[in-house]
């Protein structure tokens, strides 16, 4: 599994290179997750450094994850009319431009700025996947889906605890100097390693955005996009709310704070391992829903035990690896589910399904920092987990009765 083997080889010049080495695709990925959430155990500091409260700090995650719905909405079509390579590497020089910006900012309005326009890396997760689909069939992609992202999972599981020792030693900028190295590394190697997957397609960008409602008129994309958003909706809730109960409920330091943090990725890991193996085997509609119901269980566990009051460090962290495990083993079998309703739209649908998924996360963010500040512990978040993985097991039920019925058609 050295490389990924294309099916064609186009594009001219520059493009013509050998297929991607996976581990250029990982970290694709990884530099995007990296600027999710390396800073979020930093997040009480630096409300205190730029002399905010927690609630307009918080939204530096709920602002930057709102402008990366809104830039799949378009990366999606242009990857499609321009090609992958380019539209990536645009997005990675962007992205370094504006952490430059984090960095130099002295207000609290300068920073937010800087970073919702750091949201421009999410390009290259967005495209990695477009990437993986250009050369498999839907249930190959899918368990390469799984790899590359079981290869990112060790970045949200250490990101945080090594964003908050960069915290303590040397201030809440050193996270954002990482980011900037990671980007111009991540340039270079994408510049290197990463050759065209895409043929061009012919037309304006107005023509690649009227694709649109071909993908919008289809129940299924609407299902497995639902299912996705669903299920990575109990994460992104997690990232907005775990700040504040690992700060303001735990009592935890940054530090500490940060080992918690990586919970999820611990399940993500081995949903993602799972995915890799089985989904071949077992096919994407089996995988989805074995993952959102798993996903559930543990987080159904968690809430009984908030309401008994059995809470801690160790239980609530504990059974929130079940929001990565249930991730693992939904996102990448959903993704390659919208992704082959229509195949030839790969790049667009990516950018929509993501736009969807990442649009729902960011409003589940910020409602959980608003819900958690008007008390009762870490309950607020794990009611609004529970509430949304729930609804990614209607969304995958309701996908897999519509196939058997274009099956048996």
């Amino acid at each position: 599994m050295a490389s990924v083997t294309a099916h064609t080889s186009t594009g001219s010049g520059r493009d013509k290179r050998s297929p991607p080495h996976i581990l250029t695709l990982v970290a694709l990925v990884s530099v995007s997750t990296l600027a999710m959430n390396v800073f979020l155990p930093s997040l009480a500091p630096m409300a205190a450094y730029f002399q905010t409260d927690y609630g307009i700090m918080q939204l530096a995650v709920g602002l930057y994850l709102g402008m990366n719905a809104v830039l799949q909405l378009i990366v999606g079509p242009l990857s499609d009319r321009y090609g992958r390579r380019p539209v990536i590497l645009w997005g990675i020089v962007l992205f370094m431009l504006a952490t430059v910006g984090c960095l130099l900012s002295t207000t609290i309005e300068a920073f937010l700025i800087f970073r919702v326009a750091q949201a421009a890396i999410v390009t290259a997760m967005v495209l990695s996947r477009a990437v993986v689909r250009d050369l498999y069939p839907q249930d190959k992609a899918a368990s390469m889906l799984g790899y590359v992202t079981m290869g990112m999972s060790v970045v949200p599981m250490i990101a945080p605890a090594i964003g908050g020792k960069l915290e303590i030693w040397y201030g809440w900028q050193a996270n954002f100097w990482l980011l900037l190295a990671c980007g111009a590394a991540l340039f270079v190697l994408t510049w290197k390693d990463l050759g065209e997957t895409a043929p061009r397609a012919g037309g304006s960008f107005r023509d690649q955005v009227r694709d649109y409602p071909e993908l919008l008129m289809s129940p299924r994309f609407w299902g497995y996009c639902a299912a996705s958003a669903f299920a990575s909706g109990t994460f992104f809730a997690y990232l907005g709310g775990a700040p504040y109960v690992g700060t303001n409920v735990f009592g935890m330091d940054s530090d500490v704070l940060g080992f918690f943090f990586g919970a999820p990725a611990l399940g993500y890991m081995i949903g993602n391992g799972l995915s890799g193996r089985y989904s071949a085997r077992f096919g994407i509609d089996r995988m989805i829903l074995w993952g959102a119901v798993g996903q559930v269980s543990g987080l159904s566990v968690l809430l009984a035990l908030t309401i008994l009051g059995y809470t801690s460090p160790w239980v609530f962290f504990g059974f929130i690896t079940f929001v990565g495990l249930g991730n693992g083993l939904v996102i990448p079998n959903a993704t390659a589910g919208m992704l082959s309703v229509r195949p030839h739209l790969a790049g667009t649908a990516s950018g929509l399904g993501g736009a969807m998924m990442i649009g729902g996360g960011a409003l589940l963010s910020v409602v959980a920092g608003k819900l958690l500040e008007l008390g009762g512990g870490a309950l607020p978040l794990v009611l609004i987990m529970v509430a949304s993985g729930v609804a990614s097991i209607g969304a995958i039920v309701l996908t897999i009765r519509r196939n058997r019925r274009l099956a048996a058609a």
